[in-house]
């Protein structure tokens, strides 16, 4: 939980693979647009694309959020590669309701979620032009990006999937450049795009374990997520183990977490990763996969993604080799207004010994209010503190509480 321990990582934005079709007895009007009848519209770069750098913030839930266009209209997105279809918030005043056509039902973390089909006439981000084509619609509720506003899009697979896609974490920005191109030199590992799921994906080595494929997801704001029985038979049962949260379009999953000693991605070694073990029967045995590799992992290092070429580059940036920060008060908030809810309450950690539920609500951390800067202020890594710092916290309804942190995972 490196670029903000103290919230919850929220995460995994959902696949948005396109799972299952409305039944046959919708009326006539309304039989949802099959994905083979979906205009995939025209993309092109610009000549200038390499020069035309997209910058981002990271998200409270560890996302790339950025500015873009929708048929001329300014819009906020995430950058989402573990989407195979761009999609658009119902809540955004990007939506044209008159426009809107059924589209059956996705998989999402937490269930199936509805969705719906819009034609744009343009998409533009950086030097990438779209014309034609369109997006899902569906419900994008701000938890999934851990901020208090919901953004408008999520840009997926079918929009940038043909091109090379250069993350530059370090220095926050993005750009789009032609397949092939290599900027910068780093370790390779495999890259493709699914031709079942339409994502991009990769392999890992965990343990005893080789993992494929693994969902390359830059909208997942955890670090390396796994399925259950991968974690068994990887050997790696004996780590120390809590639990953490994760919110998508259909709900939230509770998983287990750990920090690994060492994994393999391709010619990269990295040592102690955060690493989620879901449930059995979870997300990615559902879709069939063995995990994923989110943007906690990849935004340690300079990213390069191209299917096309079949790899992926990771050059290592200066937090690289740093361990991840791990919770030492076992809670995990997230930001309302003035105050943090508690969100979830981690197995094993000293807020469960204490007694802590989740939604109890924390409105002053030793004295100080809840500053509107929250997530990047000073005040903000109490989360993590020293084994053995006592935290008083004051809760919303006048009650204190003392919380001595330990090490617990």
């Amino acid at each position: 939980m490196r670029a903000l321990p103290f919230l919850l990582m929220i995460a995994p934005v959902p696949l948005a693979a396109v799972a299952a079709l409305a039944s046959a007895s919708r009326p006539p009007a309304e039989v949802p647009v099959p994905i083979a009848a979906r205009d995939a519209g025209t993309a092109t770069l610009t000549p200038d694309t390499e020069a035309r750098w997209v910058p981002f913030d990271l998200t409270p839930g560890n996302q790339i959020r950025f500015t873009m266009t929708l048929d001329g209209r300014p819009v906020t997105a995430i950058l989402d590669t573990g989407v195979s279809y761009s999609v658009l918030g119902r809540g955004s005043p990007a939506v044209d309701a008159t426009k809107l056509k059924p589209g059956g039902s996705a998989t999402a973390i937490g269930g199936a979620v509805p969705i719906d089909w819009m034609p744009t006439q343009t998409l533009a981000v950086g030097g990438l032009v779209r014309t034609g084509g369109g997006v899902t619609v569906a419900q994008l509720p701000a938890l999934a990006t851990g901020s208090s506003t919901a953004v408008d899009l999520l840009v997926g697979r079918d929009l940038i999937g043909a091109q090379a896609l250069d993350i530059d974490y370090e220095n926050r920005r993005f750009r789009l450049l032609l397949s092939g191109r290599m900027p910068f030199v780093g370790s390779v590992a495999p890259l493709s795009v699914s031709p079942a799921r339409r994502v991009y994906e990769s392999e890992l080595t965990l343990g005893n374990r080789r993992l494929r494929p693994v969902v390359v997801d830059t909208g997942d704001g955890s670090s390396i997520t796994v399925s259950r029985g991968d974690w068994t038979a990887a050997g790696l049962s004996r780590l120390p183990t809590t639990t953490a949260i994760s919110f998508g379009l259909a709900g939230s999953m509770i998983s287990d977490l750990a920090v690994v000693p060492g994994l393999k991605l391709g010619q990269l070694v990295a040592r102690e990763v955060e690493t989620r073990i879901e449930p059995a029967n979870g997300f990615s045995q559902s879709i069939g996969t063995a995990g994923r590799v989110g943007s906690g992992f990849l935004q340690n290092y300079r990213v390069l993604l191209d299917p096309g070429a079949g790899r992926m580059v990771l050059k290592p940036g200066p937090k690289a080799y740093q361990p991840p920060l791990r919770s030492t008060s076992g809670l995990l908030v997230g930001l309302v207004r003035d105050r943090l809810r508690v969100l979830h309450v981690m197995r094993g950690g000293p807020a469960a010994a204490a007694g802590w539920h989740d939604g109890d609500e924390i409105c002053t951390i030793n004295g100080q209010p809840i500053p509107a800067d929250y997530p990047g202020s000073t005040l903000a890594t109490w989360s993590v503190g020293a084994p053995g710092t006592r935290v008083t916290l004051g809760l919303c309804d006048g009650e204190t509480r003392l919380l001595t942190l330990a090490r617990f995972y």
